[in-house]
């Protein structure tokens, strides 16, 4: 046998000896690469929490066709995957402010869920959370998802947008997902990402304070007896853990009784989280888990909390702040606590100023008798853009006024506002700012959201 025949004739006989056995369904597939998708839609949404479920219901209800993009696994964000589960405020000094499609689904999931609802009759007072719904978050996030396919929407987990490109009167939207690359045409934008993320790729103006409030993960603790414990000594230990570094205060606003008495729920801090990039959001909830754990370990060592547990705790923390748009209207402070109606009010809010500030928790200025907030369209349009809004905690407004604004029935309004105005002004073939307000108006009360009375 020749020396290259007898090389050749070895080289196959050592692969058949080390090559793993194949079983005959299993095939080499070709080497990695995205799996290109073209869609033609009429609306992109992107972020599918507070805001832009009800957004693309209400989008796919006025008869367009809408793809929902939302980078995590089930719509709902705040209410369902960061577990703030009481939804709030739709009543204000005895009357409902805020309806239409979130409040048909927070309803519905009470009912489901054998709940009942808060008599918003009797006046709150100081104690603003008794008017807020309490909700069953799982069966929330499955009843939004079902109403966006009875509406029609396409829904696109795992999918974030890369570019968004303002050609010829149309959008072109990319997105990656897992193993997909999508290049969406649309005719409307809606950013409900919280973050203004499509905002932000597609170029327009945004603004961040220096310093974000905190987040918070949403955990449920147990395994102890409240009334048995000895609270002055587990306050001693807890300075002493504090003065030696073990403790950070600021993690639970120095309430160490508060956590015990609360069994965690909304109590924890974490300092400066921040959802605008993966690893700035990583490093959210690495924080809020890695305290949870100290904390944890401390209460195991104190006399009566030797069996406390984690009963319960979402997948990731809370973010309360992030990016605002420069929008053509910005909602002042003043605006807010005055209750001021603009033209182009379509949507309420009723909440208190509420700004969390590390280390001290937050103090709640409520508003004065009569007093209910509104929101303009104008501040939900980017300066400058064309075909394009958002709805949620990302709107044009101030600090302060985002404070309250950020919470999830206003949001609810802004999501149906916004959704409204992008199908009329496909209608109407026009922009967002130029759309016909008094027609507006009935599209959003069409599906029973209220708009405030402008005189």
């Amino acid at each position: 046998m020749k020396r290259r025949k007898m090389l050749s004739t070895l080289g196959v006989i050592s692969v058949g000896l080390t090559a793993p056995s194949i079983s005959k369904g299993d095939v080499y597939v070709a080497p990695f690469k995205f799996q290109e998708r073209e869609i033609d839609t009429d609306i992109v949404i992107v972020g599918g929490g507070t805001a832009g479920a009800v957004a693309a219901i209400q989008a796919g209800r006025s008869g367009k066709r809408v793809v929902l993009i939302e980078c995590q696994s089930q719509l709902g964000g705040t209410t369902t995957t960061a577990g703030v589960a009481y939804p709030g405020i739709f009543f204000a000094w005895g009357e409902q402010i805020i309806s239409g499609v979130g409040w048909e689904v927070v309803q519905e999931a009470v009912t489901l869920n054998g709940d009942s609802l808060p008599n918003f009759s009797i006046p709150h007072g100081r104690e603003h959370w008794r008017h807020q719904v309490r909700l069953n978050a799982s069966l929330y996030a499955i009843l939004l998802e079902q109403k966006c396919l009875e509406a029609g929407v396409q829904i696109r987990y795992y999918e974030t947008p890369t570019s968004l490109k303002f050609e010829k009167g149309r959008w072109l939207v990319e997105t990656y997902g897992k193993g997909i690359h999508s290049r969406i045409q649309c005719k409307q934008v809606i950013d409900c990402s919280g973050n203004a993320l499509a905002a932000q790729i597609a170029g327009f103006k945004v603004l961040k304070e220096k310093e974000s409030q905190p987040g918070t993960l949403m955990f449920t603790i147990g395994g102890y007896d409240f009334e048995k414990l000895d609270l002055e000594k587990i306050k001693v230990a807890y300075e002493t853990a504090i003065e030696k570094g073990e403790l950070n205060r600021a993690e639970f606003r120095g309430n160490i009784i508060g956590l015990l008495k609360t069994k965690g729920d909304n109590i924890q801090h974490i300092a400066g989280a921040d959802s605008t990039t993966s690893e700035s959001h990583s490093l959210a909830n690495i924080h809020g888990r890695t305290s949870l754990l100290k904390h944890l370990k401390f209460l195991r060592r104190q006399e009566g909390c030797e069996n406390t547990k984690i009963v319960e705790m979402r997948t990731e923390a809370g973010v309360r702040e992030t990016y605002r748009i420069e929008g053509l209207y910005q909602v002042s402070h003043e605006d807010y606590v005055t209750g001021k109606v603009f033209e182009d009010g379509l949507s309420y809010s009723y909440y208190p100023i509420d700004l969390h500030i590390i280390e001290h928790g937050v103090t709640p200025k409520h508003l004065s008798e009569g007093v209910v907030a509104t929101v303009p369209l104008r501040a939900l349009i980017p300066n400058g853009s064309q075909n394009f809004l958002v709805a949620g905690r990302c709107l044009s407004s101030d600090r302060l006024a985002n404070s309250a604004l950020r919470v999830q029935a206003s949001c609810m309004g802004m999501g149906q506002a916004a959704a409204s105005a992008a199908a009329l002004a496909i209608d109407q073939n026009t922009t967002p700012a130029e759309v016909n307000l008094d027609e507006l108006k009935r599209l959003i009360q069409s599906q029973g959201g209220i708009v405030p009375n402008f005189s």
